[in-house]
């Protein structure tokens, strides 16, 4: 019965006792079970006095619960409330300082800047200005106090180094960057350093070539009506109507030249110059508008006095030619209607095309392109439509080819290859007579087949870009003008020689 009575005091005592509480501070040992006047202190409720705490007591991965104390051997005597013969309490927002790595002692305070540098003492006044003698000058104080080593001039350098270099680098990043950015913006900026790329694209000879061709409409373009998909539009929205796109004005040009070369779609352009398929529709139809009335505007065609003092000597024979003319045909695609295939459709070339007539100066340069007609209508009608005939005058001759039976409409000479008509050959001043005609007339052809070097009038015409198909051929022949130099380079040598 002893042995059983002594278990339950045991169990009794372990029941009433108190649980120590210990100081969980690192490197503290002091413990309410063997210490009985010093106080325990529980974490502050305030969570910024609470982190205070946690950085002051420096212990990794620590949480403080309900039963983490901080003893008071680590506050201030000024830290506690004075309350003789009570509980010891702590002040509000009181945090512990003292602990075993700083020696249970508070840090010196540490002098600031400013007392902390040292001053160069103030010159002694100046009482004559012109004495020889010298005056010496306190050293200023350095910027500040750190230490200047071996090594951390070592590590100074270093990091200049590399400040450097990671600079270089930036910019070289930069540079790529507005390189790519270049490469995606299919614009006239893109091939500025490329002449053969700017041929390929505008067919004109060089960029300084387009470039001056661009300051000439360059002033004119502020005053283009732009093209818009509304029909009816009130008068607020005329006026805005001129109102740009997101390309420049130098480069919608460069997308309606390129269009005329290349013949691309205008789905293509739209992803080429990052527009939708419509507004390059626009863009197109605006500018064949405004080239057609702004190129149309400035007279082409050149007086006698002029084709005389630029007669090439080829044309001795000939001197009063005043116009070589001939007929090209474009293309198209066949419409629906009949009545439309029959008016459209040429013998000549077996297909709808489009059918015009293009005038040059002896000397290469072109002087008359009539507008579009139906494939069907011969050279003798296309010549009495194509409103040429009012500006012949007597003393003005007209080379043209065999098909043009325009003896009666043409008021001046006419020359023209032989007909052989019922002989069974052709005379022999009428052969040498044909064969000089036609050697001298080929360089027409030749500024035919400069106008199809735009690629989109060596393909087949949609009906679509019919309404502007017209003003696209003429501003493209008008264009041929600024474009290319002389037809022959021995007519430019011989022009330059008579200069001289």
């Amino acid at each position: 019965m002893s042995g059983f009575r002594v278990k339950e005091r045991r169990l009794a005592y372990q029941r009433v006792k108190k649980t120590a509480l210990h100081c969980c501070v690192p490197l503290c040992t002091n413990s309410s079970r063997y210490n009985s006047t010093i106080s325990f202190h529980s974490f502050p409720v305030d969570v910024s006095v609470r982190a205070e705490w946690m950085v002051k007591v420096r212990r990794d991965d620590f949480t403080p619960s309900k039963t983490s104390r901080v003893c008071s051997r680590h506050f201030k005597k000024e830290d506690f409330v004075n309350n003789p013969g009570k509980l010891r309490r702590l002040k509000k927002g009181a945090v512990p300082a003292l602990f075993s790595w700083n020696n249970f002692q508070l840090p010196a305070p540490r002098a600031s800047v400013w007392e902390r540098r040292p001053r160069a003492e103030s010159p002694p006044p100046v009482h004559d200005i012109d004495s020889e003698e010298e005056i010496e000058v306190a050293t200023l104080a350095p910027d500040h106090d750190y230490c200047l080593t071996r090594t951390t001039t070592m590590i100074a350098d270093q990091l200049t180094e590399e400040n450097d270099t990671l600079r270089q680098k930036v910019k070289e990043l930069e540079q790529q960057i507005q390189a790519l950015q270049l490469q995606s913006c299919f614009g006239l900026k893109r091939f500025a350093g490329s002449d053969e790329d700017i041929r390929f694209y505008t067919r004109f000879h060089s960029y300084d070539h387009l470039m001056a061709f661009w300051r000439l409409i360059e002033p004119a373009t502020s005053r283009m009506i732009r093209v818009t998909s509304v029909r009816e539009v009130s008068v607020a929205e005329k006026r805005t109507s001129n109102k740009s796109t997101k390309l420049l004005p130098i480069d919608e040009l460069f997308l309606f030249l390129n269009y005329l070369s290349t013949g691309c779609t205008q789905r293509e352009l739209g992803h080429q110059f990052n527009i939708h398929r419509t507004t390059a529709s626009r863009i197109i139809t605006t500018w064949a508008n405004f080239l057609h009335c702004l190129l149309g505007a400035a007279c082409i065609w050149m007086t006698p006095e002029e084709i005389t003092a630029n007669l090439p000597p080829e044309f001795k024979e000939y001197a009063d030619t005043q116009v070589i003319v001939d007929c090209t045909e474009l293309r198209c695609q066949t419409p629906s209607s009949l009545v439309l295939q029959s008016e459209v459709y040429s013998h000549y070339k077996s297909h709808c095309t489009f059918k015009a007539m293009i005038g040059m100066a002896p000397h290469g340069p072109l002087t008359f392109v009539s507008a579009l007609y139906g494939g069907s209508i011969s050279d003798r009608e296309l010549f009495r439509l194509s409103g040429i005939i009012p500006l012949l005058s007597p003393d003005m001759a007209v080379m043209v080819d065999k098909g043009f039976r325009v003896d009666n409409l043409v008021p001046g000479k006419l020359h023209r290859p032989a007909f052989r008509s019922n002989k069974e050959q052709m005379a022999a001043h009428d052969v040498l007579e044909t064969q000089s005609i036609a050697r001298l007339r080929v360089h027409v052809e030749r500024l035919i087949r400069r106008v199809k070097e735009n690629k989109l009038f060596d393909t087949v015409i949609p009906l679509s870009i019919s309404g502007s198909i017209s003003q696209l051929f003429t501003v493209a022949c008008i264009l041929c003008n600024y474009q290319n130099g002389p037809l022959v380079k021995d007519w430019r040598e011989n022009k330059s020689q008579a200069e001289i």
